[in-house]
Order: structure tokens, then C-alpha cells, then sequence
């Protein structure tokens, strides 16, 4: 007799009564655990979490929020960037003196914890609609672990303000990433 089929990961997501939320409506908990899907098993993110309440004050948040952490930073601060550069760059100077340099800069920065907003296509977002998101999430979203989620602050000083990725999922299902920040960025220098 053979075993039964295994479930396909999609099907183990939505089955796992841990991911479901029963203050949301349907439409928002499918929303977010098909944009959870697409993380996981497009992007390679991991500690992956649905959150369904404030970090801050536990209160029901206005819809399904998701925490992950990227393979890779999604956001470089534009003065952190000056910095990183004048990191890379000596470093690359003392690797010319020992004689073994490649004339490459090698900048260095590891991935944040971020907070994703799944949102659908056709929804109209307002500036009153993302405050509600960011008045009830944490600069930081918290960790999966009980001993990193004593501190909401970041371990890189210059994440200073509150930000979340928009998750924006198309009738077609593909899945676009923008990044929403809860106040002005400074510009660039050239």
C-alpha cells in the first residue's frame, strides 16, 4: 500500500491552525499567508510570523501583518551608505599595503527583521489608513526567539523610524515588494 501524498507547502501552511487568525476577516488571513507563502518559498526569508495583534499594546491590529527576516538588507540609510563606503574603502586601502587587495569595496551589512503589509491591488491606501499600521507595530517587529524579544531596539543605530514593506499582490497572484517609510527619507547626496 503506498503512503499517503505529502501535503504541498501551501497546503501545510494553510492547515497550520497557528498561522490562522479568528479576529481577521477570511479574504486578510488568506491575504497574508499567500504573501507568507511567496516570502518563504520565492524569497528564501526566514522567521516568518503572522501577527494578528500590537506588539505595543496587544490590541487586534487593523489587518494581518507578517515579521520576516530577508536574505539580504532591504534598506540602506543614505548616511549609513557615506559610512559603509568609508568602511569598505579603508579596509580595501589595507588589504592594497599587505599586498593581497583586489581593488574591489566590499561593503558588508546584514539583513533586518522587517514588517510586511499584505495589501491586494485594488485597494486604495491613504495616509490615515498606513498611520493606523504604524501607530500599532514596534520599530523592530519582535523576535521569534524569547531571548531577542526583550529589546524593540534595532541593533543598527541608524534605523531611526518606523517602516513596512507593502506587500501588493496582483489578480494574477504575482507579488510586488515597496517600501513605506513613517517619515520623510533625506534625499541623496550626488
Amino acid at each position: 500500500m503506498k503512503p499517503p501524498p505529502r501535503p504541498s507547502p501551501l497546503q501545510s501552511l494553510v492547515a497550520d491552525p497557528a498561522q490562522l487568525s479568528t479576529s481577521h476577516l477570511p479574504s486578510l488571513q488568506s491575504l497574508a499567508l499567500q504573501v507568507h507563502h511567496n516570502l518563504q518559498y520565492q524569497h528564501s526569508w526566514s522567521a516568518l510570523r503572522v501577527h494578528s495583534h500590537s506588539p505595543l499594546t496587544n490590541e487586534l491590529l487593523p489587518r494581518p501583518l507578517i515579521s520576516g527576516l530577508p536574505t539580504k538588507r532591504l534598506y540602506v540609510h543614505p548616511d549609513e551608505q557615506i559610512e559603509l563606503l568609508k568602511q569598505a574603502d579603508r579596509r580595501r586601502k589595507a588589504e592594497d599595503k599587505d599586498g593581497g587587495g583586489n581593488n574591489v569595496l566590499d561593503i558588508r551589512t546584514e539583513p533586518e527583521r522587517e514588517w510586511l503589509l499584505p495589501t491586494r491591488l485594488g485597494e486604495e491606501w491613504t495616509l490615515h489608513r498606513l498611520s493606523d499600521v504604524f501607530d500599532t507595530i514596534s520599530l523592530v517587529p519582535p523576535s521569534a526567539e524569547p531571548e531577542d524579544s526583550a529589546s524593540d531596539r534595532p541593533a543598527n543605530p541608524w534605523r531611526t523610524t518606523k517602516r513596512v514593506v507593502l506587500a501588493t499582490v496582483s489578480p494574477d497572484s504575482t507579488v510586488v515588494y515597496y517600501i513605506v517609510q513613517d517619515e520623510l527619507v533625506k534625499p541623496r547626496q550626488n
